[in-house]
């Protein structure tokens, strides 16, 4: 049957790579509608609104209006000792877990805790080479190694769900690091930055994947897993602004813009059009469920016009897709009915 493009619906939500960003790594917005705290960045949270255990410790993560680094706002997290344990400053796109209150059980997770109807996960499909960011820090004042302490950012892109740390302790979670595609880690010096300063840390790659979510965990005190009192100093504190992913452009030595991204996909019914007709590099479509799952998968016809038939067994709704080949990179998402 013949098609006429222009009666196709063009997939307005797809996204070359390269062109995605962390949602509101400005911190300009605050509030989070469910569940709800005003002292947390929209889309991101704390311990406050973490698992039973971790919520009744004291709020660690704060807005700031003085002295941000642009905008109106920055976000400051504080490292606290509450009763008989050191409560780390904390902030992140997951949930904060603590199922007991031994500290080394402690981990952060796209699901609470004994519990699947609360699930946070940032969508984001891009592959970026660097994490860069702004801070400030100022080093704990008491306890035992508060000359060592270091603030971290940690930003994992998975699919799937992610626990972090990843190793399981005494049944805690599942091990999911099978799901993580790449990571970026920070830590700032043992030292106090009264100024802003920039970091930038490379995003290193385990698999070739298109990601789903990103997870991107931060705290004042290095050290999320100690168990002693007072062995982590109390009152670090770290601020941060403006965190942002760098896309750097591979050579196009040899490879065209055509190549690299510059071709149409369009969407109709169940079938998907991936015009290649100035594509000569061999390349594959997947499609995933929200989750991260890989649902179909087919090998891209080089000049000419690709259409995929979907299989009628696919349920209707959103998924996301991408096309890979060694100078072909484009992922975006699509709707099915």
């Amino acid at each position: 049957m013949k098609v006429n493009l222009l009666n196709l619906i063009f997939l307005g939500a797809f996204s070359a790579f390269g062109q995605q960003q962390i949602t509101n790594g400005d911190f300009e917005s605050w509030g989070n509608p469910s569940p709800g705290n005003a002292d947390e960045p929209t889309s991101w949270y704390s311990n406050k609104t973490g698992s039973s255990v971790a919520s009744i410790g004291p709020q660690t993560c704060f807005k700031e209006t003085t002295d941000p680094h642009s905008g109106t706002a920055c976000v400051r997290i504080e490292t606290k000792y509450y009763i008989l344990a050191v409560v780390n400053g904390n902030m992140t796109t997951g949930i904060v877990n603590a199922p007991s209150q031994n500290k080394a059980e402690g981990y952060i997770g796209t699901v609470k805790h004994n519990s699947t109807s609360d699930q946070r996960r940032m969508a984001f499909t891009g592959r970026p080479d660097s994490l860069v960011g702004w801070y400030k820090y100022t080093q704990a004042t008491s306890g035992t190694g508060a000359s060592a302490e270091k603030g971290k950012v940690r930003a994992i892109l998975h699919s799937g769900d992610f626990f972090d740390p990843e190793a399981p302790v005494n049944g805690n979670h599942m091990d999911l690091s099978a799901n993580k595609i790449g990571e970026a880690d920070f830590f700032t010096d043992a030292a106090n930055t009264t100024q802003w300063k920039r970091f930038s840390v490379p995003f290193n790659y385990v698999k070739g994947d298109v990601p789903a979510f990103i997870m991107i965990n931060t705290t004042s005190s290095e050290n999320q897993l100690t168990t002693a009192p007072g062995s982590s100093g109390t009152g670090s504190k770290m601020w941060l602004d403006d965190l942002k992913v760098i896309y750097n452009t591979p050579p196009t030595t040899g490879v065209s813009e055509t190549e690299k991204n510059d071709f149409k996909v369009y969407s109709f019914d169940r079938t998907i059009y991936v015009d290649f007709s100035e594509i000569n590099t061999p390349s594959e479509l997947t499609v995933l469920d929200i989750t991260g799952k890989v649902v179909y998968s087919k090998s891209m016809e080089t000049g000419q016009m690709n259409q995929v038939q979907l299989p009628s067994s696919l349920s209707g709704g959103t998924y996301l897709y991408r096309i890979l080949g060694a100078e072909v990179q484009k992922s975006g998402k699509l709707n099915i009915k």
